[in-house]
This record gives structure tokens, C-alpha cells and sequence, in this order.
């Protein structure tokens, strides 16, 4: 199982300087029209982008009924609610959650990773990835699928490759072998720490616990891999070409 390789402000992986435009400035204005689209064309603080709670204005019947009940025995109900997964206050603050690391992927200014929310379902996110520089898989450039569950982040969400990779570390089907996103999940983990982290994996595998036990043989010859990595990469890309 590949094992975390990413850090914080290790900000020279990706493609080269003049690859940088395609990914950073268009995915970057991608993903901020996806937000203006639906009304977080700004962000202040307690906003949801921003981190902060919604809350809905009480009145009339309701505020008169709670006056009646013990404030705190309501509060412990609250409480409980909210945090059970699949909840209407779990799902909300999941919601705060990705609109808030959406907002700050866009403006880490990282080279060779974007990811933004597909169609209108921000529980489902396409990433991409580029290669970075002096390995391998340098300008490749690869899809992903994320899908966040309710109970994030304390619960991992599920990635997959959806542009075919010859990795050791990931299969046939675009499942990968990661440790941060099986055992070793954080809370503090997020989406661009994901990318990140696999973007670093691209170029240093765990041979040792493979997926792809051909590509990890192989890997031990880096001319042949190189070689038989850009041919699958550039015949997957011609079958997609109209």
C-alpha cells in the first residue's frame, strides 16, 4: 500500500511552468462558476464557504413550543441529530465542509491538481491530476472520481482513477492503494491533500504491496516502464479522440 508522500506547502510538483495555465486558471474558473452559479459568489465569515454554520430563522409556533421544553435536554437532542450520518444536519455540514475546501483549492495555487464538484451533486467531485516533473508519468494527465460520504471528513472518501493508470499501486478497475485513504484517514485530511498525495504516489510506488504486480515488476526496469506506460497512456487517449 502506498504510504502518504505529500506535505504541506510542497508546492513543486506538477507539470512544467508552461503547462501550468490549462489547469490552474481554467479549472480554477470552472469551479469558481460552479460556486457563483449557486449563490457563493462570495464568502464571509459563518458563511457555509467559509466554514461557518447555516442556521434557519425560528418563529411564531416554533420559538413559543421550545419555551416549553428544557433548553438543555433540546440542545443534547440537537446535538445527537446533527451527528448521525445521513442526517439533515450531518449532510449540511459536509456540505460547509467541500464548499469550504473548494474555495481553498482553487486559491492554493497548486501546479498539476484541480478538482471541482460534477453537475450540481457536491458529495461527487472529478479531480484531475498531471504528472509531475522528472518522473515517469511527467504531463500525464489523469481523471478522478471522489465521492465524499456523509460521514466526512472523520470517514474517507472513495477515489478512483477514471483515466485508465499503469501503477503498481492501483488496479485494473482504478481502485488505489493508498494508506491515507484506508487506515491511516485523517480528519484533518483533505480534498487537495488527497491529490496532492497522489500526484507524489505517481512517481514513488510502494512496489512492495502492489496492485498491479506487472507494473510494479517493472517498474524496477524505468526504461521499459516508461515506454510501455506512454504507449497504453497514448492509445487510451487516441480510442477517445471522435
Amino acid at each position: 500500500m502506498g504510504s502518504l508522500r505529500a506535505r504541506e506547502g510542497r508546492r513543486d510538483l506538477g507539470s512544467p511552468q508552461g503547462r501550468r495555465a490549462p489547469i490552474g486558471r481554467i479549472e480554477r474558473e470552472r469551479g469558481a462558476d460552479w460556486l457563483a452559479g449557486r449563490g457563493f459568489a462570495t464568502f464571509k465569515p459563518g458563511s457555509p464557504a467559509s466554514g461557518g454554520q447555516e442556521s434557519e430563522a425560528t418563529d411564531g409556533p416554533a420559538m413559543a413550543s421550545s419555551q416549553n421544553t428544557d433548553p438543555g435536554a433540546s440542545a443534547a437532542r440537537v446535538s445527537r441529530k446533527a451527528a448521525e450520518p445521513g442526517s439533515s444536519g450531518a449532510r449540511g455540514s459536509v456540505r460547509s465542509r467541500l464548499q469550504q475546501e473548494l474555495v481553498a483549492l482553487m486559491m492554493s495555487g497548486d501546479k498539476g491538481i484541480s478538482a471541482f464538484p460534477e453537475s450540481d451533486n457536491l458529495f461527487k467531485w472529478i479531480g484531475t491530476i498531471i504528472g509531475a516533473a522528472g518522473t515517469v508519468y511527467e504531463d500525464l494527465r489523469y481523471k478522478l472520481a471522489l465521492e465524499f460520504p456523509s460521514g466526512y471528513p472523520y470517514n474517507a472518501p472513495t477515489v478512483k482513477f477514471l483515466t485508465p493508470c499503469y501503477h503498481p499501486n492501483v488496479d485494473l478497475q482504478g481502485n488505489i492503494c493508498l494508506d491515507i485513504l484506508k487506515d491511516k484517514w485523517s480528519a484533518l485530511y483533505d480534498v487537495r491533500t488527497i491529490l496532492l498525495s497522489i500526484q507524489s504516489l505517481l512517481g514513488e510506488p510502494n512496489i512492495e504491496s502492489p496492485l498491479n504486480t506487472d507494473a510494479a515488476e517493472l517498474w524496477k526496469n524505468q526504461a521499459a516502464y516508461r515506454k510501455h506506460l506512454h504507449e497504453s497512456y497514448a492509445k487510451h487517449m487516441k480510442s477517445q479522440d471522435p
